[in-house]
């Protein structure tokens, strides 16, 4: 084993590789009846995310597929979010005896079997009636972190009984402090270890998809995390998202550093803060009581042109190497937005990562095959990671640094 430095900020481990938690047991009476997913699989077999979603869309109506995969305006953020990761070339090493790997690595005080969590994404029963009990399900028995969206279509309470493993929370603030506030005090209650702020979206991006199906939640799906009835629905309206009347109707666009240090102050688990893009942003976070980053620009559906988050990632991750949170902590750094592979994984973690988050490829699982679909696409991912690290030379997370990186350079004009 080399002696490399760990990257600053990272809680790597090097014990032996232990087996995946068990399954959890089965949902909770009253929950929807499961979908059949026995029918014959259309699109052939499933050997990548991409697979899954060709199953998925075959799947979906035209409005859930179309709300799940948009970006705003002309979606280029979100093309680059994957097509950045192209750009990007492992330089492997050879000769290192890699039969035994360790991929474990650990997240506030969380070890984690490998290096990615459940990002925070809205509305899974438009993919599954189980909806986030379902994505609960599959990430505990992978033994990873499900961040819940405050959009999500499960009670809070529901979601965190169906994992082994911690929940957290995903806000927004509201206009209404009382109710957001409310909303704090419900999900620590309910047992959620952190809260994750979203800071992206004063406003919502303009998402064309939507607008074009009048997207809206169907008869017999709200947001179930809120008590105030017109904080469970969405206006439906002829051409237009009702998820954009909603924001703009209730979402607080005057967000500000002072809201961190409220909700640091209200909340009693960690705060960190989601949309980060730009270090000096990252730095302020910290000061202002956050423990951890999550480099993201919202999957491309913000301010469209915005940088990909890899290649935000290693500028984030070096501003903050030099501080520490306000309990003298080291913070934690996460990404995401266009890992679809193992190797996405293994780069991100070169420029910084101690995790990445993935939220689509888990609603292609889910729409395909439930909670089972959702898990097999972590085991896919995991997969996948595992063997990019062994060809790539490295034993353990520790060994995973920058200079496996080689970057595509601009063609120059003659």
């Amino acid at each position: 084993m080399n002696d490399t430095p760990k990257i600053p900020g990272s809680q790597r481990r090097v014990p032996k590789p232990e087996g995946l938690n068990p399954p959890v047991g089965s949902p909770a009476a009253g929950d929807p009846p499961a979908p059949n997913h026995s029918e014959t699989n259309p699109v052939g077999p499933r050997l990548n995310v991409d697979d899954w979603e060709r199953a998925a869309r075959s799947r979906l109506s035209d409005m859930a597929y179309g709300y799940y995969v948009s970006g705003s305006d002309d979606e280029i953020t979100l093309r680059e979010n994957r097509s950045a990761f192209s750009r990007m070339f492992l330089r492997y090493r050879v000769l290192r005896d890699v039969s035994r790997r360790d991929l474990g690595t650990t997240v506030l005080g969380h070890e984690l079997p490998f290096p990615l969590m459940v990002a925070p994404s809205a509305f899974h029963q438009l993919a599954t009636p189980e909806g986030e009990v379902a994505t609960a399900g599959a990430a505990s028995e992978h033994g990873t972190i499900m961040i819940l969206s405050t959009l999500s279509n499960r009670a809070v309470e529901d979601v965190v009984a169906a994992s082994q493993h911690p929940v957290w929370f995903q806000l927004y603030i509201y206009k209404d402090r009382e109710i957001t506030g409310a909303l704090v005090d419900r999900v620590v209650a309910a047992g959620c270890k952190a809260i994750v702020l979203t800071v992206d979206a004063p406003k919502l991006g303009r998402r064309e998809r939507d607008m074009r199906t009048g997207f809206h939640l169907p008869e017999g799906i709200r947001m179930e995390n809120f008590l105030p009835d017109d904080y469970r629905s969405l206006p439906q309206e002829q051409g237009e998202s009702g998820l954009a009347s909603y924001a703009a109707d209730l979402l607080d666009p005057s967000i500000q550093w002072s809201d961190l240090e409220w909700l640091v102050q209200r909340a009693p688990v960690p705060v960190l803060v989601k949309g980060i893009v730009h270090p000096d942003d990252a730095v302020l976070a910290l000061k202002h009581g956050a423990k951890g980053i999550v480099v993201s620009n919202h999957g491309g559906r913000q301010l469209d042109t915005s940088i990909p988050s890899i290649q935000a990632l290693s500028e984030v991750r070096r501003a903050v190497s030099g501080h520490s949170c306000q309990d003298g902590s080291l913070p934690v750094v996460l990404m995401d937005g266009g890992v679809r592979r193992g190797t996405d994984i293994l780069k991100a973690v070169a420029l910084g990562a101690d995790a990445v988050l993935v939220g689509r490829p888990i609603l292609w699982g889910l729409a395909v095959e439930g909670r089972e679909g959702a898990s097999k696409v972590l085991s896919l991912l995991h997969q996948e990671f595992d063997l990019a690290m062994a060809l790539a030379g490295c034993r353990c997370l520790d060994e995973v640094t920058e200079d496996l990186l080689a970057f595509e350079k601009p063609a120059h004009k003659v």
